[in-house]
């Protein structure tokens, strides 16, 4: 199928599906705030003088989530709502008995604020308590946006457009937050939006919302927002043309290449809740690095997205709970993504880890009713051996019950080779987060098929689960998943086949009454992995016996692990010039204590240190990690990590060393200039990646990135250029 056809289809189907409006109404009687329509929008200065404030009702009935149950805030907080036809405006004074105290070491956009003081902003503005959007900001006046896949778990690359400005006062902080209409979907016939508010003091360790249940709160637990009338959408329509200037050259053997690459995205709202978007020439010079990981094990890492075009609607291509929220950690991240029948970053990425191009591609995805839609269509790249190739996603699913949802999957293409190949699934996800006394339940089951060349039979993965993920007392869960030899999803990921696993996890949280400690934490987590065939793979059985914290978010951790290893084959798990070491055929047993120390992010200086020592195959291994962070001011931080792994093995010793290095530099609110070195001693490259960003506003942005690679090819500490990449970017965002 032609990839212009694919997009027609998928435009077809997806228009196909109707809405009936919802009404305007709040059957469950929650808390509500009636949102003040003005005519005047109030000027972004951080400052809540302008006059239209004072129309807004007022909420202030925030109650704590931690360290106290619904107890009284330390601090008041008071939030204003108003509206025009263009755009959605959020004030909000903090006020702080100790003001010169408040914590913001985070100084650029798009970070995560979790060790920030911090206000955060939930919308439904479907009202349906399934999914919405995260906005938060801290006395930065830092953007940090995100995009709930479940009510449990959210896509923090996701990124809009919306603005903030923050000041201080006398006893405080204020923030101002403006969200233009044209920025989310929404339904115009719909005026009851799902809202909510959370503050964070972070050297006190408290959180608090303005509705909580069972110490959270996500798109299921909100009040709503009602009266919101005559919104304009605009066109639906953004136009976002870049142009990059790139210089690569390698060093060995000498050769530069200059290259002008001009890019075109499209953003089209084909109804108020279905949007359309298309890529031409598609350009990533501007993401971010992957955080480098040293792998000792002979099954393959996983690294997540962080390109802007696949994040947006992330959350409607999620399958079943696979690589979903998991408390289990036992279970290593590669394991929870295994058998994932969509995994973008399979395109425009080569088997190298090396970007291939984006001809064009566009998805249609959004929200009809009860549908939730999501279609991609892209066209890559020859590679190497691997010719141009169409690929083609499509995943669509209903809302039944109260909180659940039923779907299927399809995919097409194989973007790192010459065959085709198929995947079709279906799934359905149970959730309900309304029983009693605070409690909730969730659970999966899921089915799918892969068509490949030669892969005829057992072709199939298949998994349940069942889970009660509460934040306080108990909680617990059990899952299983079966995947067959020849399941191969070649737009998925995969890391394990011929296998079934199993997972389980019981545990408990305490939550104290004090002036200090805040909460502790005691479970078990157990994994184990067979080969269908017969016989056992993995195995893991993890007993958390001590997690402990304090109200200024000082953590201790202590446990105890045992694990079994069956290797039928030979794996090198190091490698050098002069010798390698390499586990044998058998079966192996592991029994190892680790405890880890963390203090809290919000402080000037904070530290953490982990340290791990016990058997490692037919050895032992030490392993020590440490990080220390830097906040200096508003305007500079950073950060030195690194981790030291001993092994010791009859075979052979070795060490593996990680070192990292970050800065960051503020310059003012919309100029940020970001570096990151990381060496590994297994691979002997270090890199260097550092870059300036200005963004003059929202939707505006121009970037000079520098990533440059260092090897010691001879492992003698002598480091030699290989590589370097300079490219300089302007973005610029036209909206309608």
């Amino acid at each position: 199928m032609r990839l212009h056809g694919r997009l027609g289809l998928a435009l077809i189907v997806s228009m196909a599906f109707s809405a009936n409006a919802q009404e305007s109404n709040n059957p469950q009687g929650l808390k509500e705030i009636k949102a003040t329509r003005v005519s005047t929008a109030p000027v972004m200065d951080g400052s809540l003088d302008d006059a239209v404030w004072q129309e807004s009702q007022v909420i202030d009935d925030f109650h704590q989530i931690s360290p106290g149950d619904g107890a009284t805030p330390s601090e008041r907080t008071e939030v204003y709502m108003v509206y025009t036809e263009d755009a959605l405006y959020i004030g909000a004074r903090m006020y702080d008995s100790n003001p010169e105290l408040i914590a913001a070491p985070t100084i650029r956009h798009g970070q995560g604020l979790g060790g920030d003081d911090r206000l955060v902003i939930i919308l439904d503005p479907f009202n349906t308590r399934r999914v919405g959007y995260r906005f938060e900001t801290n006395l930065n006046g830092v953007r940090h946006d995100a995009l709930y896949e479940s009510v449990r778990s959210f896509q923090q690359e996701w990124t809009v457009i919306w603005d903030v400005a923050t000041d201080t006062f006398d006893e405080g902080w204020i923030a101002e937050i403006e969200i233009p209409f044209k920025t989310l979907p929404f339904d115009p016939n719909l005026d009851t939006w799902g809202f909510n508010f959370g503050r964070g003091i972070r050297r006190r360790g408290e959180e608090m919302a303005w509705v909580s249940y069972n110490r959270s709160y996500n798109p299921s637990i909100v009040g709503v927002a009602s009266g919101l009338q005559g919104m304009d959408q605009g066109l639906g329509l953004d136009v976002v043309p870049s142009f990059t200037v790139n210089q690569q050259r390698s060093f060995n053997p000498g050769d530069t290449e200059n290259d002008f690459d001009p890019s075109l995205d499209v953003f089209y709202r084909l109804t108020p809740s279905l949007n359309a978007a298309l890529t031409i020439n598609t350009d990533f010079s501007a993401t971010e690095v992957d955080n480098r990981q040293v792998n000792l094990t002979r099954f393959n890492l996983f690294f997540p997205e962080k390109r802007d075009f696949f994040l947006n609607d992330a959350d409607l291509f999620q399958f079943g709970s696979i690589g979903g929220g998991n408390n289990n950690q036992a279970t290593s991240q590669g394991s929870r993504q295994n058998a994932r029948p969509f995994f973008s970053r399979n395109i425009g990425i080569d088997q190298n880890g090396s970007p291939v191009d984006i001809e064009y591609g566009g998805r249609v995805s959004g929200r009809v009713g009860r549908w939730n839609i999501g279609t991609l269509a892209v066209r890559q790249d020859k590679s190497g051996l691997v010719d141009s190739s169409s690929l083609f996603v499509a995943r669509m699913s209903a809302n039944v019950l109260d909180e659940s949802s039923l779907g299927f999957i399809i995919t097409d293409g194989d973007p790192k080779s010459n065959l085709s190949n198929t995947v079709y699934g279906a799934d359905f996800r149970y959730l309900n987060t309304r029983l009693a006394s605070g409690k909730q339940i969730e659970g999966d089951a899921w089915y799918q098929q892969s068509d490949s060349p030669g892969l005829d039979d057992d072709n199939a993965s298949w998994g349940l689960g069942i889970s009660s993920p509460n934040n306080a007392g108990w909680r617990g869960g059990a899952s299983m998943k079966n995947v067959q030899r020849n399941f191969n999803p070649a737009l998925g990921y995969i890391n394990r086949s011929n296998i079934q696993d199993y997972a389980a996890d019981v545990g408990y949280t305490h939550y104290f009454d004090s002036d200090y400690w805040q909460q502790v934490f005691t479970g078990i987590n157990a994994y184990r992995v067979e080969v269908i065939d017969g016989g056992l793979q993995s195995e893991e059985l993890k007993f958390r016996l001590l997690e402990l914290q304090n109200n200024t978010r000082d953590s201790f951790q202590f446990g105890h692990t045992r694990s079994k290893e069956v290797v039928l084959s030979p794996f090198t798990i190091y490698s050098e010039p002069t010798r390698s070491v390499t586990i044998n055929p058998g079966s192996y047993e592991f029994d190892t204590f680790d405890f880890s120390i963390d203090t809290g992010s919000q402080r000037e200086f904070s530290t953490g240190f982990s340290y791990l020592r016990g058997d490692f195959y037919d050895g032992e291994t030490t392993e020590i990690g440490a990080e220390l962070n830097w906040n200096q001011s508003r305007y500079f931080v950073m950060s030195l990590g690194h981790e030291w792994t001993d092994v010791d093995l009859p075979q052979g010793d070795f060490i593996a060393r990680l070192s990292s290095l970050s800065t960051q530099v503020a310059f003012s609110s919309t100029l940020y200039w970001i570096s990151l070195v990381q060496y590994d001693n297994l691979s002997e490259n270090m890199g260097i990646n550092t870059r300036l960003h200005w963004i003059p506003e929202a939707g505006q942005e121009a970037f000079i990135v520098l990533n440059y690679n260092l090897q010691d090819q001879d492992k003698d500490n002598t480091f030699h250029s290989t590589q370097s990449n300079l490219s300089l970017k302007f973005k610029y965002t036209f909206r309608y």
